[in-house]
């Protein structure tokens, strides 16, 4: 007869939310057959990803210790950690735990099998001096599974000689044991009836379940200890409970010190292969050889080439269910520049993939999703064209350095090409992912994009095609200065003339206004009662120095230098560890000021990534760079992740933050590491690995080759004009220019087809001097016009 399972009590539970996201590590194996990652925080395994890197299964796992009758703790809050990654490069990590009154010492050693999506942990217990034979210890996990906290299952099975641990939901099954045995085993929701709360309540256990139907669920077992103290604990994942089963008992079969040796060596080879660009660091090459790791960490093992920003959620303590997302999507930004910096560091072939996903990912207008999931679904549906343009830059960069292999991009790359042009110049979002308006960062990234779309034309004869995309490039660099620079500035007496953040303008305006002076800009993430409306010229940030990076503009360029003077003023942080920079003035995605974590308003911190940036503008003006190496080399952690944020002011000892060290926001954050190895490579190399030559050529070395044209669209519908610039018109369907004058229409030539979805036509308006220019527009491909009769003003 089966025995009936014992109910668990009080569902669902308390409201389920996620990990710290300020991770002390992250790992997994370097094979594609081992689809689990991990990450770390404060001594203990946080969340663990099966079977796609964007798909967190758990919260946290750890051990609770105590002696029944005087105390409980957890290695949380009961434990000092040190931890230190295995070997030079590895993902897997040792940890040493100190009980606060030296009752014992806990090592654990954390990789994952290379051929299964299995977790091991080796758990050795050193007695202390403190040491109580009355001591136990339990395990306890609380599984996320399918990324969501609700509506749990976890059970407790027995099978075959084993207390194995379970939890499914929507057909993912978790399995977890130990080498050695399990008792008192419980599944319960958490808070409620859970085997850990029942722990720090009764200092032991008194109450069991076999099963805990849907909800926040958590499981908790007594882990029975032999003379040596020694265990290994497998967490397995499959799409049944016979598969989950299956590898963990694989896994467990073969003895861990086998396992460790194989996870070791398997990224120490791989690491050994790549550019050696230790001389160029401060470290010995510590931190250049785990952030190659470390990006290649947050690869997906079933779509290759797909990077994730980061496996954390910010803040992720204060998230529930809603925050599903966290940092582990796809931005095609953060991509660009993690695979460039695996480029930088001497590897060819994932960056290739990653083009190849992203052509997989492009929607059928040329763009991308401001982020999505692995697989391609959006997340957020904001507008970033500086997410449009990475990707041409990207098939261009693997084009010069001989790593496209048989893989055409050119289809995407015009594509790309073409929603920069029709969509552009006004952006939904700049990279900051905030405001719409014209962003220096944001026009950079198009300016080169195209002029890397013109070099793809050119190569294969369509040279028309070639210079429309030039022409385009050649009118955004025309008026960088008027759409983004500000000449009444009030940051820094004596500095008036420098850029700003953004110039605020509606992306969906058909004629978006262009002036800068008398605009404001509303922030976001502002504390409740605080300002949060500010004249856009008091605005600043460091996006402006793209322009040197991509090559637009010298880094002796007046503004450029003027401009440096406002940010160093009001966004630099010095710290201990070195300088760091604010993202702009007054932002408000961060750490608020008593330490607690950001959860919708706060106060933006310090970036690290945007001292790297720094340093390659340094490069190029041919200063020292060795502060800004060493700065990304201080501002890492004992297990080199650097921080997305860092805390710029007095210490909070009490809420563990201290200058220039990590806040609660993602840590690691992919695309500073990517910005640490591209600093070194740029250093080797005395010139910035990002920059474009073609870019650099055009517009610093000679300029002579530049086109002028003004652009007319439909979501630049200009008012006024020069005599002395053609205009350009540019549609998305054939058509023919209706000129009115006195009332007669006349019609000039029909729009040029450039074979991309893209039709334009130029007209001289040298002789409407002092004149409007009135006209209609006839669609060529169902015969009809717009309706409109559309006025410019021609000035001298």
């Amino acid at each position: 007869m089966l025995k009936t399972r014992t109910e668990a009590p009080g569902s669902p539970g308390i409201e389920s939310r996620w990990a710290r996201g300020d991770k002390d590590g992250v790992g997994t194996a370097y094979s594609p057959a081992s689809k689990i990652w991990f990450t770390l925080w404060n001594g203990i395994v946080t969340e663990v990803y099966y079977p796609y890197v964007d798909k967190p299964q758990i919260r946290q796992l750890f051990l609770t210790y105590t002696d029944g009758v005087s105390f409980c703790h957890d290695e949380i809050h009961g434990m000092n950690h040190k931890i230190e990654t295995m070997g030079n490069s590895s993902m897997g990590y040792r940890i040493t735990g100190t009980d606060s009154v030296d009752r014992f010492s806990l090592i654990k050693e954390i990789v994952t099998d290379s051929y299964s999506p299995t977790l091991l942990i080796r758990f050795k217990i050193i007695k202390g001096a403190n040491w109580n034979d009355n001591i136990s210890f339990y395990l306890t996990v609380f599984p996320h599974i399918d990324g969501e906290g609700n509506n749990n299952h976890a059970y407790v099975l027995k099978r075959n000689g084993h207390t194995v641990l379970m939890a499914d939901k929507n057909g993912t099954h978790l399995a977890m044991r130990s080498s050695s045995q399990l008792s008192q085993a419980s599944a319960g929701f958490v808070g409620v009836s859970d085997g850990h709360s029942d722990l720090l309540s009764n200092m032991r256990m008194t109450h069991f379940y076999d099963n805990a139907e849907s909800g926040n669920v958590a499981l908790t077992a007594k882990v029975v200890l032999d003379a040596n103290m020694e265990f290994v604990i497998g967490m397995s994942f499959g799409n049944s409970e016979v598969s989950a089963l299956s590898s963990l008992n694989q896994s467990l079969s073969i003895p861990f010190a086998q396992q460790q040796a194989k996870f070791i060596n398997a990224w120490e080879k791989k690491v050994s292969s790549l550019l050696d660009l230790t001389p160029y660091s401060g470290d010995g090459g510590r931190l250049y050889r785990t952030s190659y790791s470390l990006i290649m960490a947050h690869e997906d093992k079933t779509n290759f080439g797909a990077i994730t920003a980061s496996l954390s959620i910010p803040w992720g303590e204060l998230s529930d269910d809603s925050n599903r997302g966290g940092y582990h999507l796809v931005w095609s930004r953060d991509l660009f520049n993690a695979v460039t910096g695996l480029m930088a560091a001497g590897d060819m072939e994932t960056p290739l993939k990653s083009l190849i996903y992203l052509d997989a990912n492009q929607l059928d207008n040329g763009s991308f999703q401001q982020n999505f999931w692995i697989n391609g679904q959006p997340y957020w549906n904001g507008i970033q064209l500086d997410q449009i343009a990475y990707p041409i830059m990207l098939s261009y960069r693997l084009g010069k350095m001989n790593g496209l292999k048989q893989f055409d991009p050119k289809p995407m790359v015009y594509k790309a090409a073409f929603y920069l042009i029709m969509m552009g110049p006004v952006t939904q979002q700049e990279r900051w992912e905030e405001n719409s308006g014209f962003s220096t960062s944001t026009i950079a990234a198009n300016i080169s994009g195209l002029v890397c779309a013109s070099s793809f034309a050119s190569s294969e004869g369509k040279s028309d095609l070639a210079a429309l995309f030039l022409s385009y490039a050649d009118f955004l660099e025309r008026n960088l200065e008027k759409w983004t620079v500000t000449h009444s500035g009030t940051l820094l007496a004596d500095v008036p003339t420098h850029y700003v953040r953004i110039n605020p303008a509606e992306f969906d305006s058909v004629s978006p206004d262009e002036n800068l002076d008398g605009k404001m800009l509303k922030l976001k993430n502002i504390l409740p009662g605080s300002q949060n409306v500010f004249p856009a010229n008091t605005i600043v940030s460091t996006g402006f120095l793209h322009l040197v990076r991509f090559g637009i503009r010298s880094p002796d360029d007046p503004i450029i230098v003027d401009s440096l003077k406002v940010i160093d003023k009001v966004l630099k942080t010095d710290t201990p560890c070195g300088p760091v920079w604010h993202r702009y003035n007054n932002d408000g995605y961060g750490q608020t000021a008593d330490g607690s974590g950001y959860s919708g308003t706060g106060i933006g911190r310090g970036w690290p990534l945007l001292s790297g940036e720094r340093g390659h503008y340094e490069l190029a003006a041919g200063h020292d760079t060795f502060p800004y190496v060493k700065a990304l080399e201080q501002f890492a952690s004992e297990t080199m992740m650097i921080p997305e944020q860092v805390w710029d002011t007095v210490d909070l000892p009490e809420n563990h933050l201290f200058l220039g060290r990590k806040t609660g926001s993602a840590t690691p954050l992919v695309w500073a590491h990517a910005e640490y190895i591209k600093l070194l490579r740029s250093i080797k190399d005395s010139r910035i690995f990002d920059q474009i030559e073609e870019v650099k050529k055009r517009y610093v070395d000679d300029r002579s080759s530049l086109l002028k044209y003004e652009f007319w669209k439909m979501n630049r519908q200009i008012k006024v004009a020069s005599s002395s610039i053609p205009i350009r018109f540019v549609l998305d369907h054939p058509f023919r220019l209706l000129l009115v004058k006195d009332e007669i229409t006349e019609p000039s030539t029909d729009s040029i087809d450039t074979k991309i979805g893209m039709h334009y036509l130029d007209l001289d308006v040298s002789s409407y001097a002092h004149r409007d220019l009135s006209f209609r527009i006839w669609r060529l491909d169902d015969n009809q016009d717009y309706g409109s009769t559309f006025t410019i003003k021609i000035e001298r």
